[in-house]
C-alpha cells in the first residue's frame, strides 16, 4: 500500500541544506569578527600620542564583549539545532506508528473477510451434504420400493401363469415353488472354472489335484453335510448349491490361496467365500468330527496295540503323539504369548504361531487333537492343558502307552526316549524302536500340512475362528486316510518343529522302571535292531 504521508527522515534530509546553512554562516561570521575586529583603529591614529593606554583598554573590553556575544550566539544555535533534531525524531516516530497502525488495521480487515468467506463456504458445503444425504435416502427408498413392487409383480405373474397352466391341464391350482428367473441386484461373475470341475466329464486326476481327494470322497462329504449347509432359494436370488459350498471350503483349505482368488475361481463375492469357508468348517466339526475323529473303543484299541507291537516290539502302545506349530498373523492381544522364538531364530523373521497336538494310530489317522494353545508354550505344557491329560488323570489311560518325543516328560502313560548322554546299547536299541513309532505321528502331520496347504502359511482367518478351521483339516485328513486317498509326493513337506527337553523330564519313578524293563526285553528278545551300531 502506498502512503500519502512522506517519511519524516526524507523531509529532514531534504531540509538540511536550507535550514542549517544560516547557523553555519553565523558561526563562521562570528569567528571572523573575533579574529579581525579593530573598532578604534582610526581613533588611535589621530590621538596616538595622547591616548594609547586608554585605547588599548577599550580595545580589550570590545574584544571581550565580542567573544561573549559570539559564544552566546553559538550556544543558542546549538540549542536550536538540538531542538530541531528532537522535533524531527518525534515526527518520524509518529509517522512510523501511524504506518504500523494502518498496516495492522488492513491486516485485521483482510483476516476477518477471509474468515467470513470460509464460514460461508463451510455452511454452503454442509447444506449440500445434507441435501445429498436426503436425496440418497429418498433414492434408496424409491429403489427398494421399486424392487419390491417389481418382485411382487413377477411373483404374481408366475403364480397366475402356473394357475392358468394347471387349470388348463385340469389339475388344482398350486403356486410354483420355483424362484423367479430374473435377478435384480446380484452381480454377474464367471463360474466357468467351477462348472468345468463340476462336470461329470472332468478327469478324476485333475479333480484330485485341485481338491486333494477323488470325486467319490467329495460326493460322500457333500451328502454328509447337505442337511446342515443347504440353503433355500429366495425371491431375488438362488442359494449357492451344496456342492459349490463344500468345494469353496475344500479348495481354500487345500491351496491356501487368498479369498480374492477363491472368489474368481467360483464366481462368488469375497465376503461370501469367507462366510462359506467358516460355515462348512463348522459343519465338518459338528457333523463329521464325532464320526471320523474319536478315541478308539476297546476293539479298535486291541487292534492298534497289535499293529504297533508288530512294528516296534513295544507292547500296549495305543498312539503316537506329536505337536506342530501353525503360523499366524501377529494377534492384537497377548502378542508375546504367541511369539515363536525358535522359528524366529531359524527363519530370521519374526514368527507367531499356535499349536496342534495330535495322537495317531498306526495308519496315521488322528484319534485325539488339541488345537489353539499359544506358540510360546513348550510341548509338555501343551500336553498338560489338553483334554488327553485330563482323561489320563481320570484313569482312562491306565496300563497303556502313548509314545512321544523327547519334548514330552516320562509319565505313567507317556513313553519317551532316553535323553541323557552316554547311552548304553540297550537304551540305544530302545530309542531306535520308539523312534519308529514316533515317526508314524510325524509323517501323519507332514501329510496333514502337505495336503492342506493353508496350514503352511499365515492365513486371513481370525484367531478365534482358527481352531475350527484346523479341526476341519484334521477331520478331512482322517477321511482321506481312511478312504486311502493317496497324496501327491510333490505335496509332502519336511516338518521343522523343534523339540525341547522339559525341565522335569522324569515325572514317574515307576515309569522309569517299566521303561528299563521294556528296553531290556527288546534287546534280549531280538526285537531291537542293530542300526545304532553302525
Amino acid at each position: 500500500m502506498k502512503s500519502d504521508v512522506s517519511r519524516p527522515e526524507e523531509q529532514r534530509d531534504h531540509q538540511l541544506p536550507s535550514d542549517y546553512s544560516y547557523y553555519y554562516s553565523l558561526l563562521q561570521q562570528t569567528y571572523d569578527q573575533m579574529n579581525d575586529y579593530k573598532p578604534n583603529e582610526l581613533r588611535v591614529e589621530e590621538n596616538e600620542t595622547s591616548t594609547i593606554e586608554e585605547d588599548h583598554d577599550e580595545e580589550e573590553e570590545g574584544k571581550q564583549e565580542m567573544k561573549t556575544k559570539g559564544l552566546k550566539e553559538i550556544l543558542t544555535s546549538l540549542l536550536l539545532i538540538e531542538d530541531q533534531e528532537k522535533s524531527d525524531k518525534n515526527e518520524w516516530r509518529k509517522a512510523q506508528e501511524e504506518d504500523k497502525m494502518m498496516f495492522e488495521d488492513n491486516h485485521k480487515k483482510k483476516t476477518k473477510a477471509m474468515m467470513d468467506y470460509r464460514s460461508e463456504c463451510q455452511q454452503y458445503d454442509d447444506v449440500l451434504d445434507q441435501t445429498n444425504r436426503v436425496r440418497k435416502r429418498k433414492s434408496r427408498a424409491a429403489t427398494a420400493a421399486a424392487v419390491a413392487s417389481v418382485a411382487a409383480a413377477v411373483a404374481v405373474d408366475l403364480v397366475d401363469n402356473d394357475q392358468k397352466s394347471t387349470a388348463a391341464a385340469g389339475g388344482p391350482a398350486v403356486a410354483s415353488a420355483a424362484g423367479p428367473q430374473r435377478r435384480l441386484w446380484v452381480k454377474t461373475r464367471s463360474k466357468d472354472w467351477w462348472d468345468k470341475c463340476n462336470s461329470p466329464d472332468f478327469p478324476d486326476q485333475d479333480f484330485r489335484k485341485a481338491f486333494r481327494m477323488g470325486k467319490d470322497t467329495f460326493e460322500m462329504i457333500c451328502n454328509e453335510l447337505t442337511s446342515v449347509v443347504a440353503k433355500e432359494n429366495t425371491m431375488l436370488r438362488d442359494a449357492v448349491p451344496v456342492r459349490q459350498r463344500v468345494a469353496v471350503c475344500i479348495w481354500r483349505l487345500a491351496t491356501g490361496e487368498p479369498l480374492r482368488l477363491v472368489s474368481r475361481r467360483f464366481g462368488l463375492g469375497i465376503s461370501t467365500c469367507h462366510k462359506l469357508v467358516l460355515e462348512v468348517c463348522s459343519a465338518i466339526k459338528n457333523v463329521l468330527m464325532p464320526k471320523y475323529l474319536q478315541w478308539p473303543d476297546d476293539e479298535s484299541t486291541a487292534m492298534i496295540k497289535d499293529e504297533f507291537a508288530s512294528v516296534s516290539g513295544i507292547p500296549n502302545v495305543v498312539g503316537s503323539m506329536y505337536t506342530t506349530h501353525i503360523p499366524i498373523i501377529a494377534p492384537k492381544i497377548s502378542v508375546a504369548a504367541y511369539f515363536n522364538k525358535r522359528h524366529t531364530e531359524r527363519n530370521q523373521k519374526t514368527s507367531y504361531s499356535i499349536t496342534v497336538q495330535g495322537v495317531v494310530d498306526p495308519r496315521g489317522v488322528f484319534t485325539d487333537v488339541c488345537i489353539g494353545w499359544p506358540g510360546s508354550m513348550p510341548d509338555d505344557q501343551v500336553l498338560e492343558k489338553s483334554a488327553l491329560h485330563q482323561r489320563a488323570n481320570g484313569g482312562l489311560l491306565k496300563d497303556v502307552w502313548i509314545v512321544g518325543s523327547s519334548g514330552y516328560p516320562l509319565m505313567d502313560w507317556v513313553l519317551v526316549p532316553y535323553t541323557q548322554p552316554h547311552l548304553t546299547w540297550t537304551q540305544h536299541a530302545f530309542n531306535e524302536k520308539i523312534g519308529e513309532i514316533q515317526r508314524v505321528a510325524k509323517d501323519a502331520f507332514a501329510r496333514l500340512k502337505g495336503r492342506w496347504s493353508c496350514l503352511q502359511k499365515r492365513t486371513e482367518v481370525k484367531l478365534q475362528d482358527l481352531p475350527v478351521v484346523l479341526g476341519a483339516c484334521c477331520v478331512l485328513h482322517n477321511i482321506c486316510e481312511m478312504r486311502n486317498e493317496e497324496i501327491d509326493p510333490e505335496l509332502m513337506i519336511e516338518l521343522m518343529d523343534d523339540e525341547m527337553v522339559p525341565e522335569a523330564a522324569l515325572r514317574s519313578a515307576n515309569a522309569m522302571k517299566v521303561r528299563d524293563s521294556i528296553a531290556h526285553n527288546l534287546l534280549h528278545h531280538n526285537h531291537a535292531g542293530t542300526s545304532f551300531l553302525s
